[in-house]
């Protein structure tokens, strides 16, 4: 998958990388290598809890199928 990333230096001089297709998903880093990897790190983060939210929402009589993308 793919997503567009934004990133900006903060007044200490951290480059805050944000993924703007996902709310709330921010990252940061001392150079912007270091902000991108962490990036990453955080929309699978931000990935994960969003599934593990809707598993939750699933009914008992529901199994949920796992798909890797």
């Amino acid at each position: 998958m793919m997503f567009h990333v934004v990133l900006k230096k903060d007044e200490d001089g951290w480059i805050v990388a944000e993924c703007l297709a996902l709310p709330g998903c921010f990252s940061q880093g001392k150079t912007e290598q270091e902000a991108l990897a962490n990036i990453k790190e955080a929309i699978t983060a931000w990935l994960w809890a969003e599934d593990q939210k809707a598993a939750e929402t699933l009914p008992d009589d529901e199994i949920p199928l796992v798909v890797a993308v």
